[in-house]
């Protein structure tokens, strides 16, 4: 057998969640031909990985490097971590389509991209241009479609608008994404009404797609979230993803048994509904998520008016005092900001901000918001570690980062994002090393074959022959996240070799300067 490349002696997990072997595995081209003793083989070249763990490359659920791999191809944040699949466009915010009235997100608006595009055809082909490093697998934004038939209004879809975004939802699948998300506490989704997200998951049903959300609330609400997310799922047909699930607020900590049974008796009753999550204790969006719905409503321009003008602005600051306890305030831990003066913030909660200003927190966070102009980040710590390993280790979550790429170095080495941008997934796998969630082998099922599955990737996310060749080397002993909410900016370590689609991008833990990612649309 003649082999392009042989990865020897190593301790091989196959993805499916078997027990680790000793084994090799043979690549030629961009696929797997083989997987076991393969000594006899000849091969072009050989990477000894004797001592080392050998599995698929990680595949990462929750993304939202749209736009940023127009901008940093190589995605080292990404490949540092052995990710070598990214799904991109969640929480309702894509980087196509962008029609009508659809802006991008302030953080990506603002950026120099190397070309303009409005359809999924016009970025995904900017995107191929780029050659990314990592296999890229696009979803619609819900909120991108609203806009684009009715703009940012605080208003219920006409049948007529419905039908509109029905036909863009159909365009964009057949120019390569593979189902819809949603973000129903961002505007414009949170102006969605159940039928409207029902009759575009159906949509996504009849072209073999999934539907992901970021559901209506995490918090106090979470069961409701809930029933309204598996009743989208059995109208509609449609497989669901409920994004990084969590218990958020300490007091609504003790829902965590509720939430689980329900989803578990959904899967029980045939749906196929999982979930994702990263393996941190705070969250991370931008500031202006606190506005009220009235608020948000008419894009970014007309939030910012009502912020500058003094009447609305003190209604707002009173809902705000009215329907925040005290504590809340001291949840939040203030991430990227855009005013020159506000770079001293971050890093810093926002109680110590206002102490700083010499402000009422809700004073602070309003004027981090209107001098921002809405592009201050911020760190939410409202969840429960307890919470967090139990929803971590159910057979049907994957694990999904909720960060776009980020870099050391250049343009998107300058804000302050959330350490899961860097760390995610080697995070986990070191909990389960250290036997701290589940066993080795289920925690890169749940990285690989399982979101492989879900997605229906095809032969990805698996160690055999016919597989694509995702494969990654990884040392033990040593791979950890050296990310930090003080310190974000800081590549894991530990995966030392990273195979694309059988081209080798990081060797030894050195980027190689290659890039084998694919659209898979």
């Amino acid at each position: 057998m003649d082999l392009d490349l042989k990865v020897s002696g190593g301790r091989v997990a196959d993805g499916t969640g078997g027990p680790l072997r000793l084994a090799d595995v043979g690549i030629r081209g961009e696929a797997i031909v083989a997987v076991g003793d393969l000594s006899g083989a000849e091969a072009r070249r050989t990477i000894d990985a004797t001592g080392r763990l050998v599995c698929p490359g990680f595949i990462d659920v929750h993304s939202h490097s749209d736009s940023y791999l127009l901008l940093e191809p190589s995605a080292p944040s990404k490949i540092f971590q052995g990710v070598t699949t990214e799904v991109v466009g969640n929480c309702g915010t894509s980087a196509a389509p962008l029609l009508g009235r659809a802006q991008l997100p302030s953080d990506w608006a603002d950026k120099p991209y190397p070309g303009r595009w409005r359809t999924v055809a016009e970025y995904r082909a900017l995107l191929e241009a780029a050659r990314p490093a990592v296999n890229v697998v696009m979803l619609a934004g819900h909120g991108k479609l609203r806009a684009a038939v009715m703009g940012y209004e605080d208003r219920p879809a006409r049948p007529d608008e419905v039908r509109e975004m029905e036909r863009l939802l159909e365009q964009a699948m057949e120019e390569g994404v593979r189902g819809l998300s949603t973000g129903l506490i961002y505007a414009p989704g949170l102006y969605a009404t159940v039928e409207e997200i029902t009759a575009l998951a159906r949509v996504s049903a009849r072209r073999g797609g999934l539907y992901t959300t970021h559901m209506r609330s995490e918090g106090a609400r979470l069961l409701e979230a809930l029933d309204e997310t598996l009743a989208v799922a059995r109208e509609s047909g449609v497989r669901v993803s409920v994004s990084h699930l969590k218990t958020s607020g300490r007091g609504n900590w003790g829902l965590i048994d509720a939430a689980l049974d329900k989803l578990n008796a959904a899967r029980a009753s045939g749906l196929e509904v999982a979930a994702d999550r990263y393996p941190y204790t705070a969250s991370n969006t931008d500031l202006d998520v606190i506005l009220p719905a009235w608020a948000a409503a008419g894009g970014r321009e007309a939030v910012l008016a009502r912020l500058r003008e003094p009447a609305s602005r003190a209604r707002l600051r009173a809902e705000l005092q009215e329907n925040r306890p005290e504590t809340y305030w001291g949840t939040i831990v203030i991430g990227s900001t855009s005013h020159p003066e506000h770079a001293a913030f971050q890093g810093l909660s926002l109680e110590e901000v206002a102490r700083r200003l010499e402000l009422e927190p809700v004073d602070a966070a309003l004027r981090l918001i209107d001098r921002d102009e809405l592009r201050t980040g911020a760190f939410f710590f409202g969840m429960c570690e307890a919470n967090m390993w139990r929803i971590l280790a159910e057979p049907w979550v994957m694990i999904g980062s909720d960060a776009s790429l980020r870099a050391p170095q250049g343009l998107l080495s300058q804000d302050f994002p959330h350490p899961r941008a860097y760390g995610t997934f080697p995070r986990f796998l070191r909990a389960a090393l250290d036997g701290k969630t589940v066993p080795v082998a289920e925690a890169i099922r749940k990285m690989t074959a399982l979101p492989a599955d879900h997605f229906r990737l095809g032969r990805r996310g698996v160690l055999e022959a016919g597989a694509a060749a995702d494969v990654l080397v990884i040392d033990s002993d040593t791979v950890c996240d050296t990310a930090t909410f003080t310190k974000p900016h800081a590549l894991a370590v530990g995966i030392e070799r990273v195979i694309v689609n059988g081209v080798v991008t990081l060797e030894a833990g050195v980027w190689s300067g290659n890039r084998g990612g694919r659209v898979l649309a």
